[in-house]
């Protein structure tokens, strides 16, 4: 590799402009590697020694430069905006070839994420409104399929659990964030100081109770008891989605196609590359994160403490949905519309069974207590109820 020149500029990013030092390279004689599978744009190399790269600048500034300009020097590596790539999506599902197990539900919209609650013993569906500006809504369906839909006052963009066994969901919007009361139907919205103009992303809930978020433009906070800011990591490109393991988060940035865990306190610690494309990220009851990689095909495991990848194992078909239960786990194929239950005590994923779902199976959920997969349709064709799924095992 060779670095032609050393352009210190300024770049636009989601937050006020930032310095950036950018390297050319001659990609003549030299360019980094980089996976057979992904287009010649793909900015984030796969191969290639990042540190050393910026070791080199480093060191050429410092020669070029006097000693007053280290504080700059410092400061210029220090802001660099993060690499990102085109988010990977799930596959366009075409029209189910098999009919699909279990019972279907319908269900207006399209749903974005769902979570099960035990307290209630509900499926809680979280769909967008139509619009940036419309209202959300929750739909809690029993575990009779009777359903109740709960119109949020306001937009929202993401869902998390109160534990799965007090009733309570939260739901991130711009600006704050909504309690939901599942039993009763009723939410209250919640304004975190200093950040009504925040666009809030992503929301999860520790063990300890504290809440943290996420924002477009880049940045997780942790909040305090009194739902103050504690703590604010501006370390992403995006906060796509948040899940947690005892009191410590994890991060997935698609756009960096990254997980990073986040310590009690709310500061960064390990942050590592989730793949070539990772979509989704659930945490399961045995302390591990699984995250689908999308455009890699496979399905990444990954523990917490410290934040290490366990385990990598090809899954085709554009893995996408993922969801833990207490024996298997769960990935969603949106290219064939499949659903395969993976067993993961060997260390080496096993199939144990598969089925076939709706259309466009994008969001999967599992509640323990009955042994029931539930499987959401992101085209409008309902909620697949598959009982006793791990019964084929």
């Amino acid at each position: 590799m060779t670095i032609t020149r050393l352009t210190p500029s300024y770049v636009r990013t989601g937050n006020p402009t930032r310095r950036a030092l950018h390297l050319d390279f001659d990609r003549e004689h030299s360019r980094p590697g980089r996976p057979t599978d992904v287009p010649r744009e793909y900015p984030l190399p796969q191969t290639g020694n990042r540190i050393a790269i910026l070791g080199v600048a480093a060191g050429l500034l410092l020669v070029t430069m006097g000693a007053g300009g280290c504080s700059e020097l410092a400061s210029t590596l220090t802001d660099v905006p993060p690499a990102t790539i085109e988010p990977a999506r799930a596959a366009v599902s075409p029209p189910p070839a098999t009919a699909p197990a279990g019972q279907i539900l319908s269900l207006k919209g399209r749903p974005a994420a769902a979570i099960t609650d035990a307290a209630t013993g509900s499926l809680v569906v979280f769909t967008p409104g139509a619009d940036a500006g419309a209202p959300a809504t929750l739909t809690v369906i029993d575990r009779a399929g009777a359903t109740r839909t709960v119109v949020l006052p306001g937009p929202a963009t993401a869902v998390t659990g109160g534990g799965g066994s007090d009733g309570t969901a939260y739901l991130s919007t711009r600006g704050g964030f909504f309690t939901v009361d599942l039993d009763a139907g009723t939410a209250t919205r919640t304004a975190i100081s200093g950040q009504s103009e925040t666009d809030f992303t992503a929301i999860a809930r520790r063990t300890d109770g504290r809440l943290v978020l996420g924002s477009a433009d880049g940045t997780a906070y942790t909040l305090a008891e009194d739902l103050t800011v504690a703590h604010e990591a501006d370390i992403f490109a995006r906060v796509d989605a948040i899940v947690t393991e005892g009191d410590t988060a994890v991060v997935l940035d698609r756009g960096q196609t990254s997980v990073t865990a986040l310590n009690a306190d709310g500061s960064p610690a390990q942050a590592l590359r989730a793949g070539l494309g990772a979509t989704t990220i659930t945490a399961d009851r045995a302390g591990r994160v699984l995250v689908a990689d999308t455009r890699g095909g496979q399905l990444l495991v990954f523990g917490v403490d410290p934040l290490i990848e366990r385990q990598a194992y090809p899954v085709g078909e554009f893995p996408y949905g993922v969801a833990g239960s207490p024996t298997l786990v769960w990935v969603s194929q949106t290219a064939t519309n499949t659903v395969i239950g993976y067993d993961l005590s060997t260390g080496i994923p096993v199939e144990k069974v598969r089925y076939p779902t709706v259309q466009q199976p994008d969001v999967l959920a599992f509640d323990a207590q009955n042994d029931t997969l539930y499987v959401m349709s992101g085209s409008g064709a309902g909620v697949q109820v598959i009982r006793d799924a791990g019964a084929g095992r």
